[in-house]
């Protein structure tokens, strides 16, 4: 009977949608080793029950390798290694609990329903393994126990969006075949073909972009390559594959760089039918022959969400070496991050869906806000030789959940949507916006059909601003590598409070602005470079969210005399400029109701050991009041896998407030609520984050390094924003 009760809390508390969570192996291990030995004595685990638990081989020294089998699989691990037929509704049941699929589920984080847990951990050490739960819910299934119908849905991870290089089989591609020949114009007028240009030692084929991010970046190191080839006897031919990017645009960037080698506009994309190039970052190498030694990437200093401060790995460069010495480079073949080529497919059948009267309303609902000329997105999206350019582009970052940029959990079918600000695709909008990309035709339709254009404005989206705080002196923002976070502090003349009802803030050069945090600072303290999580924010901005205006009635305080702080992070572009952000004020007309303010969830004692890529971080505090959520905003930097919040309430139940499975750096986005959610006083709110520090994360400064809380990107952080606002009393005085 006990038993029985313990399984029905298990499955209360899947119903209640509580996950389990324990540290993994290796953090556990570390702790345990003191000395830092790499092995773990009695001295240092002196329960001797505890000890002999994890001291497999009765050796007297327990081993990281001990530790893993213990908490990976449980004690029990060798009862029953995996579901057999008959177990499946119990599978299905564990795997549902067990939210953050780590094996485990743990007593001290169910709900005061599901307490009666000792019944089925069978060694009583805590933790509720997968073996234990297992033999007990399928026990409980027999005996005619309902699995609910939650559990029977499938649980899809995130798909993981690959970012940097990946090394491929060159045989697969076409290295160690001969390129066809073929002739074409260049630039500057000359007609050439592929023989001629291979005639020396080999020719390096380059392709780059004037307006793909990733492209950008490289330019630089481009006109160092081309250098270097030349001493080595090596060619090199830059290919633009785009028609979309205007010919004097190409020759500006071709003088800003001082290339001298031969540029193909491939503005019909024959040549690149020829290569079969998949990228505006590819790169090839060619022998005298036309023989293909290498295609890929130029090295892994850039990907499509991460820049390091120089390549680790400098594939172009080592397989040119191999190609001059006469022999074979090791990597033959990788992936090379950048934007998308559109060459047509024998596979693609014709539509119905045209571009003026599906296609182009589509993007302008949900794309051209940013992606239009002079937007703050590297290329627009309101013309249709814009659109076809980037048609694969433009599928892949929708397919992998780039963009739109919204990355909360998907809503349970037939749930109200809680969020005011979901930007993603509509199932319909996705569907017909595929097939016109995968189409044969790719129709246009009858122009008549067009929507109207947007217009677009680069002043203020605010209107005009009551006030405007730019910092003090621009910063110099190199052209390549990593930079770090950079403090300026603007000190304000203010006699009196005044409310703010809405707030922009406005990069001089958006396009190597990451983010920014604002935080502002009452006269008479100390304003320090303390970084985000102290205090939560002011005011804050990333891309394609740069502005706030807060609803009638609510305003945020800005007091008499205080300083403003700006930390930024900027990320070079292949250009050296000079930066200067500022902010515009509007002041409330009116007395607010309410004060709008920031806390944060913080977690300060990060320990992030070298290799995991699935390593859990978990931290919680308890609501001192009656907190009236408007938003969240999770922060974490280039380890931070996913995240969420969890909320205990007083009375026991538990919810989670907001999921984001596959957490991205460059979009650290406000999720804002259509209708303020109050979290009772005595709530317990949890964030819970899994950092991947493994040499699999491309934006991984440094695997091998132990992280810890820091300021700056190669750091970590942990912090989860609540927005709130609480009700002012008494007579409110505006200035």
């Amino acid at each position: 009977m006990k038993t029985k009760l313990a399984v029905s809390a298990l499955v209360l508390a899947g119903l209640s949608l509580i996950w389990a969570q324990a540290k993994p192996a290796e953090a556990i291990f570390k702790r345990a080793d003191k000395n830092g030995d790499g092995q773990v004595t009695r001295d240092e685990v002196p329960d001797e029950k505890t000890f002999a638990k994890f001291d497999l081989n009765k050796d007297g020294i327990i081993t990281l390798e001990e530790g893993r089998q213990v908490i990976g699989t449980g004690a029990l691990a060798s009862e029953s290694a995996s579901a057999s037929a008959s177990d499946e509704p119990a599978e299905k049941l564990f795997r549902y609990l067990d939210k953050n699929n780590d094996g485990a589920i743990t007593e001290n984080e169910m709900p005061p329903q599901a307490k009666r847990l000792k019944a089925v951990d069978a060694d009583q050490d805590g933790r509720i393994t997968r073996a234990e739960a297992i033999h007990a819910l399928a026990k409980y299934v027999r005996n005619g126990g309902e699995v609910p119908a939650e559990a029977n849905a499938s649980r899809e991870p995130a798909k993981p969006v690959i970012t940097g290089p990946k090394v491929i089989k060159g045989g697969d591609v076409g290295v160690g075949r001969q390129v066809a020949e073929a002739s074409f114009t260049t630039r500057d007028g000359t007609a050439r073909t592929l023989s001629a240009l291979v005639a020396g030692k080999g020719l390096a084929i380059a392709y780059t972009s004037t307006t793909c991010p990733v492209s950008k970046r490289y330019a630089p190191s481009l006109a160092r390559l081309e250098k270097d080839l030349a001493a080595q006897g090596v060619a090199l031919l830059l290919v633009d594959p785009f028609a979309s990017e205007a010919a004097a645009q190409l020759d500006a960037f071709i003088k800003e760089h001082g290339f001298t080698c031969p540029v193909l506009h491939d503005t019909d994309k024959a040549f690149t039918t020829v290569l079969s190039a998949r990228t505006t970052t590819e790169v090839f190498l060619l022998d005298a022959a036309r023989t293909l030694i290498y295609r890929g990437a130029l090295d892994d200093q850039y990907g499509l969400n991460y820049n390091l401060d120089a390549p680790r790995e400098s594939y172009l460069r080592e397989a040119v070496a191999s190609l001059v010495a006469g022999q074979r480079p090791q990597i033959a073949a990788t992936e090379a991050p950048g934007c998308e080529l559109d060459v047509p497919s024998a596979l693609a059948k014709p539509t119905e869906i045209t571009y003026h009267k599906d296609v182009a309303r589509i993007l302008q609902q949900n794309c051209v806000q940013c992606h239009h000329d002079g937007g703050i997105a590297p290329f627009g999206l309101d013309d249709v030789a814009e659109v076809t350019d980037r048609a694969k582009t433009i599928k892949r970052v929708i397919e992998q959940g780039q963009m739109p940029p919204w990355f909360a959990a998907p809503v349970a079918d037939g749930a109200p949507n809680p969020w005011a600000n979901d930007c993603s695709l509509s199932a319909r909008d996705k569907a017909d916006l595929f097939a016109w990309l995968d189409s044969a035709n790719r129709p246009l339709g009858d122009e008549k059909d067009a929507p109207a254009p947007l217009k677009f404005s680069n002043e203020w989206s605010i209107g005009t601003p009551d006030l405007v705080l730019q910092i003090p002196k621009p910063f110099d923002i190199k052209a390549e590598g990593y930079m770090p976070y950079q403090f300026a502090v603007v000190e304000t003349t203010l006699t009196e409070d005044h409310w703010v009802s809405a707030y922009e803030i406005m990069p001089s050069v958006r396009e190597v602005v990451h983010h920014v945090i604002v935080q502002v600072h009452e006269k008479g303290t100390k304003v320090r470079d303390r970084g985000e999580g102290a205090s939560g924010y002011y005011a804050a901005y990333v891309p394609g969210n740069a502005s706030r205006v807060y609803p009638a009635g609510f305003a945020r305080k800005l007091p008499a005399g205080c300083t403003i702080s700006f930390q930024i992070h900027y990320t070079p572009n292949g250009k050296a400029v000079q930066e200067q952000v500022k902010m515009g004020l509007v002041f409330a007309k009116t007395a607010p109701r309410y004060e709008v303010k920031t806390l944060a969830v913080t977690d300060h004692q990060l320990n992030i050991p070298p290799g995991v890529a699935d390593h859990v971080e978990w931290t919680e505090r308890t609501a001192p009041f009656d907190v009236n959520a408007m938003a969240f905003v999770a922060h974490m930097h280039v380890r931070g896998k996913s995240f969420r919040y969890d909320v205990t309430l007083p009375d026991g139940t538990q919810e989670t407030l907001l999921a984001i499975p596959r957490y991205d750096f460059n979009w650290q986005l406000r999720y804002e609520y259509k209708q303020p959610r109050t979290i009772p006083r005595g709530s317990k709110v949890r964030i819970t984050a899994v950092f991947d520090n493994s040499a699999a994360n491309k934006a991984n400064p440094d695997p091998t390094q132990t992280v810890k809380w820091g300021q700056q990107t190669y750091e970590e952080m942990m912090i989860g924003y609540i927005e709130y606002f609480q009700p002012l009393s008494g007579a409110v005085a505006i200035q």
